[in-house]
């Protein structure tokens, strides 16, 4: 894999932020989710630079960080909890930290993932955009862990569910500064990185794969559902499943899994992904 200069990386963000947003930013949105990490700043300036009218709309940001962008950008910040009930967002775009070819992600590498799911699973659409570092044939190839939100009192308990399914070595995330002891969520919870094997795609269970935890080795929607089921997990940084017209279709309101995934690639061009 070619090493990109942090200049270059920063390009093929905004480049894929650019066309995800052209593409996908709808017109006369009055419900917008933006997602945290770095792409998001790159999502906000192309909408700014679509020049429509946003005086009507509302921003739902996924934590802290993605408000601050948002305000900064002139635009109208609503709390997720502050939405009318019901509301259905037109959209939603935020990063990733490894997209499958399925196009399921892994996020929670900046302590957001369960904000970021209810405001993915409220939208008609989630739209992701990345750098091409991000585009991996299974999850756990690069990015080596599986971020977990988890109550604080629950923790260690959670820690001895997750060696059970066979994650090695999963630990409690700690905060930037030691003395502050672990990292909290906007929740207050606590994230634990459970590392697990690469997990099996459709085309792998398609070919006899066993994605039943057999060695450690587990299908993404398998393992994401055990680990969602243990007591004390408020979430999983696993988004899969349904994407968001599927969900609709099927009685519901939006799915995890994203209709399209932008990545900038080295070369300077945008690669789009869709979902089956």
């Amino acid at each position: 894999m070619s090493t990109m200069s942090a200049s270059a990386v920063e390009e093929a963000k905004r480049a894929a932020a650019k066309v995800a947003v052209e593409n996908h930013y709808p017109k006369n949105a009055q419900w917008v989710g933006i997602g945290s990490g770095t792409t998001i700043v790159y999502v906000v300036e192309a909408i700014k630079a679509l020049g429509v009218d946003i005086s009507a709309t509302k921003f739902i940001p996924t934590g802290y960080q993605s408000k601050q962008v948002i305000i900064n950008a002139g635009f109208t910040a609503v709390e997720f909890d502050a939405i009318p009930p019901g509301t259905v967002l037109d959209v939603a775009f935020d990063g990733a930290d490894e997209v499958d070819e399925d196009l399921n992600c892994i996020k929670g590498g900046g302590a957001c993932l369960f904000q970021e799911k209810i405001v993915a699973t409220q939208a008609k659409e989630f739209i992701c955009v990345a750098d091409h570092r991000k585009l991996q044939p299974r999850l756990l190839t690069n990015w080596k862990a599986i971020p977990v939100e988890v109550a604080p009192i629950a923790a260690h308990r959670v820690i001895t569910k997750l060696k059970e399914l066979g994650s090695v070595n999963p630990v409690i995330r700690p905060s930037a500064s030691v003395k502050e002891g672990p990292l909290k969520t906007d929740q207050d919870f606590f994230i634990i990185d459970a590392p697990f094997k690469p997990l099996l795609i459709k085309a792998d269970l398609e070919a006899g794969h066993d994605g039943n935890g057999k060695d450690g080795v587990w299908a993404v929607e398998t393992l994401a559902s055990k680990i969602k089921a243990i007591s004390g997990v408020l979430d999983v940084g696993i988004f899969r499943g349904l994407t968001g017209p599927q969900a609709t279709a099927a009685g519901g309101v939006g799915g995890e899994r994203p209709v399209a995934a932008y990545f900038g690639m080295a070369d300077g061009t945008v690669a789009v992904r869709k979902a089956e």
